[in-house]
């Protein structure tokens, strides 16, 4: 794909979704970096139906804390893996109150020292509660940029660092979240819908469909 072809492709999807932002609900940064946590493979919808309840009794670190393991669990014993995000979730809060003021931090490596913060989370972090041009490679923005011929690359930090080279700067913002919106409902990882695609002309997948 060219740069030619790569400004054009955002362009049409930026058309297509002027203001691309998290179908997670939140109200501050401590409680998307907690949804964040829990939709690790898990889908937005059920991370919100479980945050929904949740946020309304402890949407801070210092009342998240408070629930301990047991209590939070209530709450998102719904979604995968909740044994294991539920502990990771009150170490966060507590190193959060203990060394951060109770703050979200903005820096990458404070971040990724959070229990259950890898560097995907780190990003969605970055960009979305702070307005920081990084991307965030989750499996649908691996697909679509392998999938396009936008940014290909053998390992999720091959395809970011591939990203953040060939998006134009005007558009790097909101790159993760088109990205993953387009890989999410058009396309789709096992029948891309072709047809209802609005770069379908300038994606090179071999093996295109059309209903």
């Amino acid at each position: 794909m060219t740069p030619k072809q790569r400004h054009e492709l955002f362009v049409r999807l930026k058309q297509h979704n002027p203001s691309p932002t998290t179908e997670l609900k939140y109200r501050t940064p401590f409680q998307l970096l907690i949804a964040v946590i829990l939709s690790a493979q898990a889908t937005d919808k059920s991370v919100n139906l479980a945050t929904r309840e949740l946020f309304k009794v402890a949407g801070t670190p210092q009342k998240m804390l408070a629930l301990k393991e047991t209590g939070l669990k209530h709450y998102i014993k719904t979604i995968g893996l909740f044994n294991t995000k539920a502990r990771n979730i009150i170490q966060t809060c507590r190193i959060l109150l203990e060394q951060h003021k109770g703050r979200v931090p903005r820096e990458r490596e404070a971040l990724e020292a959070l229990p259950g913060v890898g560097r995907k989370t780190a990003n969605v972090i970055l960009n979305t509660a702070f307005g920081e041009p990084t991307i965030a490679v989750d499996t649908h923005i691996f697909r679509v940029s392998n999938r396009t011929g936008l940014a290909p690359g053998k390992n999720v930090l091959e395809v970011e660092l591939a990203l953040l080279s060939v998006v134009p700067a005007d558009f790097k913002q909101d790159a993760h979240h088109w990205l993953i919106l387009h890989g999410r409902y058009t396309c789709l990882a096992r029948k891309p819908r072709c047809g209802a695609c609005v770069i379908e002309d300038l994606c090179e997948y071999p093996e295109k469909q059309f209903e």
